[in-house]
């Protein structure tokens, strides 16, 4: 088993890793505190316990008191979450891990609710028609207000920000959430952008605040320092509806990435079934390996078996886990020892304290 493709270490630019496993970005609702701000007791401990993956990317972490959407989610742009994360990142490093931030802003996944009482911002005034999380259960999305120009130039500076603030916590990298429905995945999807300004209208304009974000943070911070994550064939959640434009976007995207020295491409598999839906990439890693130059992480419900069959078919270089992180702190050595997992408590992933949080075991502590 030790010569499985998961278990070989790994090595490009600035990631140096004793394996191909990835613990995938998942909020988790913790940081129930006025200043959402990251503990050392709580966050810190979770990450630690999962130090053995080769490389850790955290819950997402809002770029400013604007990009927030969920409850409880961690910030990472006042001095106090700084502070907080620095205890985050000391333990993980302790156990000799490797961590990125998730710098995130939901854009219209939102509600006033976390805006006191403004309506949240987005590329265009259209309503996503999902749910937002909030202190008072899930509650209908509106219709949010489209950004001004002053308000992207602003964003584009908050993402920059963000990542000095982050190396100043000692993170080992940054992953800019540009997926999932969220800010940035609004702007590329022309179903939720209808700007005719420099920001809409054609897929240059539509991307455009992504790249100036990217050269934003890598004045703060070195390029191949910078990850970040797409989610190509999206359909059906967060608001996002494919058409004939969003992969020829997508191609736009990853062709122009290769003219940065980035540390990665997250890439996710599509999250429901896309088989019967137009336009749609059904085989993500595949279609991108051959376009991208860098490392590739390639995310969506894979096991064991499969992890390890897409690093060795190389459409892949490395392979992001979710749910199994949640309850397998030690996935690599279970992986290892051909070790059975255990299940997640669904009932857990955002509630406060320890709970389904902390008290998942290690292998060293089974039998």
């Amino acid at each position: 088993m030790s010569k499985q493709a998961l278990l070989q270490d790994y090595k490009s630019g600035v990631l140096d890793l004793p394996n191909r496993l990835v613990m995938a970005p998942m909020t988790r609702s913790r940081a129930d505190n006025p200043g959402n701000i990251p503990t050392g007791k709580l966050h810190g401990e979770y990450y630690g316990q999962r130090a053995s993956a080769g490389l850790i990317i955290s819950e997402g972490a809002q770029v400013s008191e604007r990009a927030v959407g969920y409850i409880n989610t961690p910030g990472i742009y006042s001095k106090e979450q700084v502070e907080g994360w620095k205890e985050v990142t000391k333990k993980v490093h302790q156990e000799n891990g490797r961590i990125f931030i998730q710098l995130w802003h939901v854009g219209r996944m939102s509600h006033p609710d976390f805006h006191k009482g403004e309506l949240p911002l987005a590329p265009s005034a259209i309503n996503p028609n999902a749910k937002s999380f909030t202190s008072e259960g899930l509650k209908d999305t509106l219709t949010p207000q489209e950004m001004t120009i002053e308000e992207i130039k602003v964003t584009v500076k908050d993402f920059a920000n963000a990542a000095k603030n982050s190396m100043e916590a000692g993170f080992d990298g940054v992953e800019i959430h540009s997926s999932n429905g969220y800010l940035f995945h609004q702007f590329f999807n022309a179903t939720s952008n209808h700007r005719t300004d420099e920001y809409g209208g054609n897929i240059e304009n539509r991307t455009r605040i992504l790249f100036e974000v990217i050269d934003a943070i890598k004045e703060v911070m070195p390029e191949n320092r910078i990850g970040l994550r797409l989610n190509p064939s999206l359909h059906g959640l967060f608001g996002i509806t494919l058409d004939q434009e969003t992969i020829p976007t997508f191609d736009y995207i990853i062709e122009k990435l290769n003219e940065y020295d980035l540390a990665y491409l997250h890439l996710s598999e599509p999250f429901t079934d896309v088989s019967e839906v137009p336009f749609a990439e059904k085989e993500i890693a595949k279609r991108y390996r051959p376009i991208y130059n860098g490392t590739i992480i390639i995310n969506g419900g894979f096991d064991q078996e499969k992890g390890n069959a897409v690093l060795e078919s190389g459409n892949a270089d490395l392979v992001a886990y979710g749910k199994p992180y949640i309850s397998n702190p030690d996935l690599a050595e279970r992986f290892e020892q051909n070790l059975p997992l255990t299940d997640w408590n669904q009932d857990t992933f955002y509630t406060p304290g320890t709970e389904g949080y902390l008290d998942y075991q290690a292998k060293t502590k089974l039998n």
